[in-house]
């Protein structure tokens, strides 16, 4: 018995090392067919990351370079014949939104502004073209210019020469003149404001303008921030601005908390009131807007979208509640000479 024993072990053993040789193999080409399987798709999805970089890039490229090229024919303008071609820089921002809400789905937003610094002038002059007059409020990306024109709705363009005059770390002024909205104009800006890398700081920006059309204007424009820390920040700020052309002044109060997540994304809570006062019907508040904005670098670093659910209450429906969200593209093209 004993023996039948030893020889049933000795036929077991054998066939249990074949079956776990056979499984190992077979496991083994199943791993070696995944690695392979895997090494193809990677390759490919290489390939597709390639083209679509091409393609992208070859986009921002086409884009830069034309706008290069506009400064370097507006700069040989002012060079001598014996002069030596110095490169300018072109920098432009460029942003597309669709905005629907309860009261219109057809809500469509775009933004543009180019500045093309000219070199000859010492890079104290640029060259400005835009859909709506910069007012330099710290913010620009979150909407809350005043425009020099009398309705805040009214989005025209601009193309403007700017000087700088002055121009150091606490205090700003600038000239410029150009057109906009057909209307000649010409504009004088001083800029006052402490060190932003305090945890309180002020600016303030008082402004006056002509349109030859409209006449004598100004502007006020006054700012608050407090950052307890890096990654976040509070504004509040006020502006108000006056022209010959309408009784009264337009106003605009706001309020925006800044938060940063991470090196590409970031969130700003908002809410601002504006109206008009000492107008035809005196003081009056035209709209309520209450935001929170949603903004990240993706793609590639020249690239940025936003989500910026909201909530409205215009005096021109009574005040009632209009939902909506604002969904934003916005692109980056800068280039400089060597």
């Amino acid at each position: 018995m004993k023996n039948n024993n030893n020889l049933y072990w000795c036929l077991l053993i054998p066939y249990l090392f074949l079956t776990l040789t056979a499984h190992a193999q077979q496991q083994s080409d199943i791993e070696m067919e995944i690695i392979e399987i895997t090494a193809i798709d990677q390759e490919k999805e290489q390939e597709n990351t390639s083209y679509d970089k091409d393609w992208l890039g070859n986009f921002h490229g086409a884009v830069s370079d034309s706008f290069f090229n506009t400064a370097l024919w507006f700069d040989s303008f002012f060079a001598n014949d014996n002069e030596e071609q110095a490169n300018p820089k072109s920098l432009a921002r460029i942003r597309l939104g669709w905005e629907p809400r309860a009261a219109d789905w057809g809500e469509f937003t775009q933004r543009f502004r180019i500045r093309l610094r000219l070199p000859h002038f010492e890079n104290k002059v640029d060259v400005i073209f835009s859909d709506d007059d910069d007012q330099s409020t710290g913010i620009e990306n979150y909407g809350n210019d005043l425009p020099l024109n009398r309705d805040l709705e009214d989005d025209r363009f601009t193309a403007a020469l700017r000087v700088v005059n002055k121009e150091d770390d606490n205090s700003f002024i600038d000239t410029r003149i150009g057109i906009s909205g057909g209307d000649l104009f010409t504009k004088a800006r001083l800029k006052l404001q402490t060190d932003y890398t305090k945890p309180h700081a002020f600016k303030m920006e008082p402004s006056i303008y002509y349109f030859l059309g409209d006449g004598f204007g100004s502007r006020l424009f006054l700012q608050y921030a407090y950052t307890p820390s890096f990654d976040r920040q509070l504004q509040i700020n006020y502006s108000i601005s006056g022209s010959e052309a309408y009784s009264g002044a337009r106003w605009r109060h706001g309020a925006y908390y800044f938060k940063q997540l991470d090196h590409r994304s970031a969130t700003v809570t908002s809410l601002t009131v504006e109206g008009e006062r000492n107008g035809d019907r005196g003081f009056l508040i035209e709209e309520y807007r209450l935001g929170y904005r949603y903004r990240i670098n993706a793609i590639r670093e020249w690239l940025f979208f936003e989500i910026e659910p909201f909530l409205l209450w215009e005096e021109e429906r009574n005040y009632d509640t209009t939902p909506g969200i604002a969904l934003r593209v916005e692109g980056y093209f800068t280039k400089q000479g060597k």
